[in-house]
């Protein structure tokens, strides 16, 4: 970049090299002509989606249908191992371990995700997420061969460290790889993956495919194949340039992996636009040790800690939003609705199987609305989105509650119960399901943004244990109730949202931090 400075009417910009400032006008439509869809921008996309997102979901998915084969592989592999013949409330108890050290994966590796996101980069992330997943690939694959329950929960706890870790950074990495006009797009992919790999896994862990006794491990590994061919373009993917710049003061690299993220067409005014962004994300401290020595700026990589984070009072509000965000994504019911889902198909008359392929109906419909979160987030704002789905999925759920209690006594709530198990996924599509991934991205800076966003993927994780833990308990003691304290926190979320989310939408961090730097005496619907 030239340093020398160029008077023209605009806004001010700087040069990477000393910080000298820059005048330029930016035209705001030339602007939305860089902001476009390039081939390393989609690249990145796909290849974070297909390589670490969907084998994130697809573990949720994989793991129930072939559950009575691998508990039966289990019971039998632990008395030829160990002589211990399991009762039949032990052998449950076992298989929750089981299916629940995954949760507990995801939540260690959400705490990690700060560290590795500020140590390794947000590339590396990416690729520790697919070393990980691929281990625990190998290990579903082997477990059966040589007779080992204990590969088997080492796989789960390994893919579980890979999703804490996906969650917590690949949506981070795609927003700053994205321009302005393209974070919201771009940054919905990871949950788009998710959705997406929760259907995949469904589908192959189905009878009529790998989901027999023969077979389950195969369904278990499949992922295997998608991470290794989309981790093929992996040397080649950008850095984030604003991890170069902000957190590892590598300027001149940060401008290359800018343009080659931006295209060969982005114009000279375009870059030193992004860079002045960029800038303004630095706090004073930054600035004064942009050109200090490569220890100092290490020093200042280690601020952001999560520590650091939970006690800035400046980062209070947006903390609390982000894992409500993140916490209430979960604790919104979405897997409960579609646990007892299958039994309210059955209430219809369907069988058990056909009961089972309306249900994986159900989550094709969710991946369905989920491929349009891209054009809704590029069309409606982010507060309309998340007020909107989350009312309306607390409407949904007090309508499902009244009709299950009532669903003996009134033939055709039968129905209305399917129409409102479809309406509820929907608006949870919308709002609840994407805009939580990639929240904090847009309320953060580059420096505290890894603690925040592993802090909400903690949220996510924490909440999504609770809810296996305790689902199948408050169900049997409530019945039709247990949709209540979902409902609840769908109306807690909306009235937190209502009253303290800022529009994130089109506009940059650095106009969105001084909105809720002042915790709960915010006004950050005050232009």
């Amino acid at each position: 970049m030239d340093p020398s400075e160029h008077e023209e009417e605009g806004r001010v910009l700087y040069s990477p090299e000393k910080g000298s400032k820059i005048v330029q006008n930016v035209n705001a439509s030339n602007v939305r002509k860089d902001s476009r869809w390039t081939f390393w921008l989609i690249t990145a996309g796909i290849s974070t989606t297909f390589g670490a997102a969907v084998p994130t979901g697809y573990n949720i998915g994989v793991i129930n249908a072939p559950a009575n084969f691998i508990k039966s592989w289990c019971n039998e592999t632990i008395y030829e191992t160990y002589g211990t013949v399991f009762t039949e409330g032990n052998l449950e108890t076992f298989w929750s371990a089981v299916v629940s050290i995954f949760l507990i994966g995801g939540v260690i590796g959400s705490l990690g995700g700060a560290w590795v996101a500020d140590k390794m980069g947000r590339k590396r992330s990416f690729l520790l997420c697919g070393f990980l997943l691929v281990v625990g690939g190998l290990c579903f694959q082997f477990c059966k061969a040589i007779g080992s329950v204990e590969l088997l929960m080492i796989g789960r706890i390994v893919v579980g460290l890979a999703a804490g870790l996906t969650t917590s950074t690949v949506p981070m990495y795609l927003t700053e790889l994205a321009p302005l006009e393209l974070r919201g797009a771009l940054g919905v992919f990871c949950s788009m993956g998710v959705t997406g790999g929760v259907v995949v896994g469904q589908v192959m862990s189905l009878e009529e495919v790998f989901g027999t006794d023969d077979h389950w491990q195969f369904a278990l590994s499949f992922y295997v194949i998608l991470v290794v061919t989309f981790f093929v373009p992996y040397h080649w993917l950008p850095e984030s340039p604003k991890y170069l710049f902000v957190i590892r003061r590598r300027h001149d690299e940060a401008v290359n992996e800018l343009k080659r993220v931006a295209g060969r067409k982005v114009r000279d005014e375009y870059v030193r636009e992004q860079i002045d962004a960029m800038r303004r994300e630095c706090t004073p401290e930054n600035e004064e040790e942009s050109v200090g020595d490569g220890e100092r700026r290490e020093e200042k990589a280690k601020e952001r800690s999560i520590i650091s984070v939970l006690k800035d009072r400046t980062l209070l509000l947006p903390l609390v939003l982000v894992c409500a965000l993140q916490g209430g994504q979960q604790l919104s019911g979405i897997n409960a609705v579609f646990f007892y889902s299958v039994s309210i198909f059955e209430s219809v008359g369907l069988s058990s199987t056909d009961a089972k392929f309306a249900n994986l109906g159900a989550g094709c419909l969710n991946l369905f609305v989920a491929f349009f979160s891209p054009i809704l987030m590029a069309m409606f704002n982010r507060r309309f989105l998340a007020l909107l789905s989350c009312s309306m999925c607390a409407i949904f759920l007090f309508c499902l509650t009244f009709i299950v209690y009532f669903i003996d006594d009134v033939e055709w709530f039968s129905y209305a119960s399917i129409v409102a198990i479809l309406l509820y996924i929907l608006f949870y599509q919308i709002g609840l399901g994407p805009i939580p991934y990639f929240i904090g991205s847009e309320l953060f800076e580059v420096g505290p943004r890894p603690a925040a966003m592993a802090l909400g993927s903690l949220a996510s994780w924490g909440c999504n244990f609770i809810v296996a833990m305790l689902f199948t308990t408050l169900q049997n003691a409530w019945g039709a109730f247990v949709f209540l304290p979902f409902t609840v926190t769908c109306v807690a979320l909306t009235l937190l949202l209502k009253l303290y989310l800022p529009e994130t939408r089109g506009k940059r961090i650095s106009q969105i931090v001084p909105l809720v730097a002042k915790g709960f005496s915010s006004k950050p619907l005050v232009p």
